[in-house]
């Protein structure tokens, strides 16, 4: 059995990396000191080395990727016709064959400056040669850069291929975009192919494995094809050619009948017809799809005199066979994917025709002569005319008839979501097979958990009695309250508390109102300073109105209000130089000299005064100065260590550098390290 596994291929780098890793393995590899002082003959074998090292790893690279992707002449003609397909054999065997006139080119330059290195006469000619050998190699990879890089695209796509064994018993669905070939193939495989109600969804070859009489079968799933001229068809399209041209298989040709498809019953007959010469020698099986939506009774005559030209063809392959011709149950076959009515006999028929093809043609070969003289078949012959029937035990039968009938009769879960609404309305019951000691236990209540503890184990049992008692007390209570409830309905108050009253009801609402606007506008309002209040909600004027309204003087709280707003002008500190400076002007009687004048601005001017580390200031928690110096000094000590540490705070864990790299490595000079 032939395995194609195109996932080993080696990546392929391009040009620059292929330079830089010959490049470095060079470096690496070869010595790399080298003096004017050697002999001649120690230079060139020196330098030739270097080249022919360099010239060994390009060949063994390229040598890797010619050998390593596929000769299209050499693998089975299905890959080299997909190959051909996907990728244009013509462009594939340019980019290997430019590939191999690199490699020649790189042994050529390699033996030229060998030759040449061999007459070098100083230290700077053999590395000048060297340098040119080099450059040329380099030179050459880099002028197939274009090749390597669609190499590594193809490697890429390959890799993605599916593995597909052209020699093992294989199972081919064809037919029209849409008809649910995909659809079959995931119910009998474990494949999963997208499955979407338009076509073309399925774009290359999948592959799927079922099992029928304990032999494994390859289920391949193809793209659509359309009833078009062979030129017009696409890559999709001739990816499904190649595999029916080239693959031994049972083909399954789908047919929808229904219609669903978007394409006829005629169209697909047109494309039956011109795509039969592919299904020459093989084992062919019309399949009539989505029966649930459109019985094969139900067609037309027409379109049924179409599907019998199509049964007609097919039997011929059956006649090839040698099978009856009058066999048609085994050629046309209905089936729904949707309801799986059919899938599995569809698959039972497609995998028997095919064990049968591959026995017939297993027996005509000439191989099977030195097998048959081996093979013997030994058939009983009775020895009396007595009947000896199988003897099972009583017990066994009574079993195997009890199994049956509770097969029969128990309905799953499933079965009972179905006959009550399906999902979404049917709730399965859960605890319906608890194993209690009284079925009336399984409706009960489960008890609630609380913070780790049964609810029920707090429960007084006397809840009830204690509640009816704090009713009848409430009750009680209550009674007594009737005579005295007060209740604002305006019918005790006089005129003006009834005003009164409405008034702060009706500014009670208005309030609400704008915190209900306010809140539900929070999010997206911005916030506007007071200078800018347009509405003017916070003024003099307006608390004055309303502190007169409810007969308060409103003039000591406006001009309170009026002298915190303004800002704080700056006063003359009260002191001994300030008393002087007056002194003195009051004893001129004229305007003060300059001098004065200077020295009282810069008093005025001067900052507050500063105060003592030692006073307390209210609020600090602090007994008396004593205490807050101590404080101070305490507060100082605690940080003496952190700061001779560098920390910035109690949390600062940084362990710094004590090694700096710049002062520790590299080659010592002359003279002491402390220095550096």
């Amino acid at each position: 059995m032939v395995q194609y596994n195109f996932k080993k291929i080696t990546v392929v780098p391009n040009g620059k990396d292929f330079v830089d890793i010959i490049l470095s393995r060079t470096q690496r590899q070869t010595p790399t000191v080298v003096h004017k002082g050697y002999a001649i003959s120690r230079l060139r074998q020196f330098y030739m080395r270097k080249v022919k090292y360099t010239q060994q790893n390009f060949h063994e690279k390229l040598s890797t990727i010619i050998d390593e992707f596929p000769r299209l002449d050499d693998i089975h003609p299905f890959y080299g016709d997909l190959l051909h397909v996907l990728y244009n054999k013509d462009h594939y065997k340019l980019a290997l064959g430019q590939i191999n006139t690199a490699r020649n080119l790189i042994s050529k330059i390699a033996k030229d400056y060998v030759k040449l290195l061999k007459y070098g006469d100083s230290l700077y000619r053999c590395k000048s040669l060297k340098v040119a050998a080099l450059g040329r190699m380099c030179t050459v990879i880099k002028r197939i850069g274009p090749s390597l890089a669609y190499l590594e695209q193809i490697r890429q796509h390959m890799a993605r291929l599916p593995s597909i064994d052209p020699n093992t018993r294989t199972i081919l669905i064809c037919g029209y975009p849409n008809v649910g070939k995909s659809s079959f193939m995931n119910k009998i495989t474990r494949a999963d192919v997208d499955v979407q109600p338009y076509a073309f969804t399925t774009k290359s070859l999948f592959v799927g494995h079922t099992d029928y009489k304990y032999l494994r079968y390859q289920v391949i799933d193809t793209p659509g094809i359309l009833d078009r001229p062979f030129e017009d068809r696409n890559i999709i399209e001739m990816c499904s050619i190649t595999a029916l041209a080239h693959l031994r298989a049972a083909v399954l040709f789908f047919l929808d009948i229904s219609g669903s498809c978007g394409y006829s019953i005629a169209q697909q007959a047109a494309l039956f017809h011109s795509i039969k010469s592919l299904f020459m020698n093989k084992p062919l099986i019309i399949v009539c799809n989505k029966t649930d939506l459109q019985p094969l009774d139900g067609i037309s005559e027409e379109d049924r005199k179409l599907v019998m030209e199509m049964t007609a063809e097919a039997m011929k392959t059956v006649i090839g066979q040698g099978g009856e011709p009058a066999n048609e149950e085994g050629v046309l076959l209905k089936m729904s994917t949707l309801t799986e009515d059919g899938v599995i006999a569809v698959k039972n028929a497609a995998c028997e025709r095919l064990l049968n093809q591959r026995v017939e043609l297993k027996m005509k070969s000439k191989k099977i002569n030195d097998c048959l003289n081996r093979f013997h078949v030994a058939m009983p012959k009775p020895r009396d005319n007595k009947e000896r029937p199988p003897c099972i035990p009583q017990a066994v039968l009574e079993a195997k008839a009890k199994q049956a009938s509770e097969k029969e009769k128990r309905k799953t879960e499933k079965d009972l979501e179905d006959e009550n609404g399906g999902a979404g309305v049917y709730s399965a019951h859960l605890r319906k097979n608890y194993i209690l000691a009284n079925d009336e236990w399984k409706e009960d209540i489960m008890p609630e958990i609380l913070d780790g503890h049964n609810v029920y184990d707090f429960i007084d049992p006397d809840i009830l009695l204690r509640l009816e008692e704090l009713e009848r007390e409430e009750g009680l209570r209550q009674a007594e309250e009737e005579g005295d409830d007060f209740e604002m309905d305006g019918q005790e108050l006089s005129p003006e508390e009834q005003e009164a009253l409405a008034e702060i009801r009706k500014k009670k609402s208005l309030l609400i109102q704008q915190h209900r606007m306010k809140k539900s506008t929070a999010e997206s309002r911005p916030v506007v300073p007071r200078k800018f209040d347009t509405d003017r909600k916070f003024t003099t004027d307006r608390m004055g109105r309303q502190l007169s309204a409810l007969g308060l003087d409103p003039s000591l709280a406006i001009s309170r209000a009026r002298s915190n707003s303004r800002g704080r002008k700056r006063e003359r500190s009260v002191d001994g130089r300030d008393t002087d400076i007056g002194d003195t002007m009051d004893i001129d009687g004229n305007k003060p000299s300059k001098k004065l004048r200077l020295r009282s601005t810069s008093q005025s001017r001067s900052r507050s005064r500063s105060r003592p580390p030692g006073e307390v200031v209210p609020g600090e928690g602090l007994k008396d100065s004593a205490q807050k110096i101590k404080a101070i000094k305490m507060a100082k000590k605690s940080v003496k260590k952190r700061n001779k540490n560098a920390r910035r705070g109690e949390a600062d864990r940084v362990i710094p550098t004590l090694k700096p790299k710049h002062l520790f490595s590299g080659k010592r000079s002359i003279g002491k390290t402390q220095r550096r």
